[in-house]
């Protein structure tokens, strides 16, 4: 009734209890088939394989072993057969012998025309003849007549042939549910009951029909062929509730099980580890860099990589763990079944290594690493939710620190409700525009004129006043949000630098952009659509790229800062000196201009003449390149002093001029900077 292998057809290893219980079932089985052939004689077996009923019979049965009903919950190609009211009308017209011979045939048609493996055809051939077997001996014990003098059966005999029914089902399902606990690994009750209702139903709408077979078997041959056209309907109807049921509860691009199967899925395994004092393992799995490969080679590479990726992660876990997509590139691994963290470990380290080894696509190589977060049940959570949100915090530590695979741990779950709520918080301020921009002056370390404006975004949180990018950007960096973000960051800022240049102010103002931003396919359009609908030239703009952003990748960072280029923007890098971005890889740069991190500027007044010779190196080189320096975090006039004599053309910091609201801009300017109105970077 339902194959004890599933979809795999890995054979058991030799001399594990899966193999020694199929051997023994597959033996028993060839024993009954043979003892009842032999039993019957090789004249009445000839006589019989002469009787073009006994072929249309064989015909139905092959058909009916590759046409299925399906029911959900099972795998592809399981489920009642429709051969089943053929096989057992054969049981009650013949007799055990040419039912057996003609289900063991069918049988082998079938594994070869789904290319099953030798084992297991031979196991569904055995299981079939042992519980046809069951049945013929009831048959033979309730109402004998019936076998020695094939008929229509009658009156009380309805009686026996249901009852014969019902022990060939319990006989089959107890033989194949045994293979199916074993495969598992897990209790014969665990399985049992599951499904036990839709089997039943089914069996008894199969085996009903078998009278009437039979009825059709002593008129005509050729009323037999006619029942095809019922149980056709059958099979059609169930195969759309199958499909129903598998769309409702299955990813449509990976066939993974889905958020919904994987939460009920989960309370389920969850009540039966706490009756059973076991523990269950959920592991949270978020693919690193996929979003700038997503964005960058575009949605249909995307898709064959997560297929691929998918296709990997089910045939690296146990056969009755759930893979599951939650969405994007994020994975889940529900383990019914762990030991321990430790155990739940390996399953992610085996994982990791199974989604590192690159996937080739289109002549190209993709090499991927995953970052896995472990919560164990009742060890760390004890829901589902909760389960899910500890897996959640493990994984973005996992991700946050580089270090691959994470076990939750409390100490390091301080934040997670907090950034939960900032999420939330931040996605509904940026809708009510709750953002605000401050301006922070670049002084000309010449003439110590102004020639620029760097844009510092803050946040007006409802509750904590006014907060900095160290608080925000790490959500909206390792969210859906970054989008919104930059667009509003560069209405904000280019609507406040059309008012000012129609005050006679026309210097440029400067954008930072993180990484996901910049690998944004949309990025260059969004630009130019903010530039046009404000109404500023392109040229004061500046769009300031982080060295760390450079770093994560090169190839596509240099890429997108090209199209960026071809706006007419200026390009500036951001933080030179933070994450060992190397000289030589300014080469070949469309950059204006390198901001020198304050870290790296403070060592031109530190009295550290090693520190110093590299600096002054660095910002030569820089000059040499046809780039500008800007020193940023200039704090006090004896550096500022050291940073225009090291040949930095601009600075920043404290110094000059901390980031001021708007309105304080166009006074600070009057002050500080008329002369110098229609100057630019």
């Amino acid at each position: 009734m339902k194959d004890p292998i599933g979809t795999r057809d890995i054979g058991p290893r030799v001399g594990t209890p899966l193999w020694l219980y199929m051997v023994g079932a597959t033996a028993a089985g060839a024993f009954l088939l043979g003892v009842s052939v032999l039993g019957l004689g090789p004249d009445q077996l000839f006589l019989h394989a002469r009787e073009p009923l006994v072929w249309v019979m064989l015909c139905m049965v092959v058909l009916g072993e590759l046409r299925p009903i399906a029911m959900p919950g099972q795998a592809p190609g399981s489920g009642a057969p429709t051969s089943l009211p053929f096989t057992f009308a054969l049981v009650i017209f013949y007799g055990l012998p040419i039912a057996a011979l003609v289900q063991c045939t069918a049988t082998v048609v079938a594994g070869v025309v789904r290319t099953h493996a030798a084992h297991r055809t031979a196991f569904n051939a055995a299981q079939y003849v042992l519980s046809l077997g069951v049945a013929d001996a009831v048959l033979r014990l309730v109402m004998p007549g019936i076998i020695t003098t094939p008929g229509v059966p009658v009156g009380g005999e309805i009686a026996a042939v249901a009852l014969a029914g019902a022990a060939s089902f319990t006989v089959n399902r107890i033989l194949v549910l045994c293979a199916v606990a074993m495969h598992e690994r897990v209790p014969l009750r665990q399985v049992m009951f599951k499904g036990l209702r839709q089997q039943i139903l089914v069996s008894m709408v199969l085996l009903s029909l078998a009278p009437l077979i039979v009825i059709a078997m002593t008129h005509s041959v050729l009323y037999v062929p006619l029942f095809a056209l019922p149980l056709g309907a059958l099979y059609t109807s169930s195969l759309l509730l199958v499909k129903r049921d598998h769309q409702a509860n299955h990813d449509e691009l990976t066939g993974l099980a889905n958020r919904k199967l994987l939460t009920v899925r989960s309370r389920r395994e969850i009540v039966r580890a706490h009756q059973n004092g076991a523990r269950v393992g959920l592991l949270l799995l978020d693919l690193d860099r996929f979003k700038e490969v997503n964005d960058t080679l575009g949605h249909p590479t995307g898709d064959r990589l997560l297929q691929t990726l998918a296709h990997r992660l089910t045939h690296s876990v146990r056969p009755n763990d759930l893979v599951s997509r939650l969405g994007g590139d994020e994975f889940a691994i529900l383990l019914p079944q762990v030991r321990d963290t430790e155990s739940a470990r390996e399953v992610a380290l085996r994982l990791r290594g199974a989604l590192a080894e690159p996937v080739r696509l289109d002549g190209m190589d993709f090499d991927l690493q995953v970052s896995t977060g472990i919560a164990l049940y009742p060890d760390d959570a004890t829901d589902f939710e909760s389960l899910m949100q500890r897996a959640d915090v493990a994984m973005y530590v996992a991700k946050s620190d580089r270090t691959g695979v994470e076990s939750y741990d409390p100490g390091k779950d301080r934040n997670s409700t907090a950034r939960l709520s900032m999420y939330s918080e931040l996605r509904r301020g940026l809708a009510e525009g709750a953002l605000e921009m401050r301006y922070q002056p670049k002084i000309g370390l010449a003439d110590g004129l102004p020639v620029g404006f760097e844009a510092l975004a803050r946040w007006r949180h409802p509750a904590r006043g006014l907060l900095t990018p160290d608080e925000f950007l790490p959500v909206i960096e390792h969210s859906n949000l970054f989008r919104a973000f930059t667009a509003q960051v560069l209405d904000i800022t280019l609507a406040r630098s059309a008012r000012w240049h129609a005050e006679g102010l026309s210097l440029p103002v400067s954008v930072n952009l993180g990484v996901r931003e910049l690998l944004c396919p949309d990025l260059p359009e969004t630009v130019a659509a903010a530039l046009r609908e404000h109404g500023v030239a392109a040229e004061r703009l500046v769009l300031e790229v982080g060295e760390q952003t450079l770093i994560a990748d090169p190839e596509a960072a240099t890429a997108a800062v090209e199209r960026l280029r071809g706006l007419g923007v200026g390009l500036a890098l951001d933080d030179f000196g933070t994450g060992h971005f190397t000289l030589a890889q300014l080469v070949g740069l469309p950059l204006d201009e390198v901001k020198i991190h304050e870290s790296f500027t403070a060592r031109l007044a530190d009295g550290d003449s090693h520190g110093h010779t590299v600096v002054r190196a660095s910002i030569t080189l820089v000059r040499a390149l046809g780039m500008r320096a800007t020193a940023e975090g200039v704090s006090t006039a004896p550096l500022a002093e050291a940073a225009r004599e090291s040949g930095c053309h601009a600075a920043q910091g404290h110094h000059f001029a901390a980031p001021m609201d708007p309105r304080e801009v166009l006074p600070w300017w009057s002050a500080h900077g008329t002369e110098n109105s229609t100057r630019s970077q």
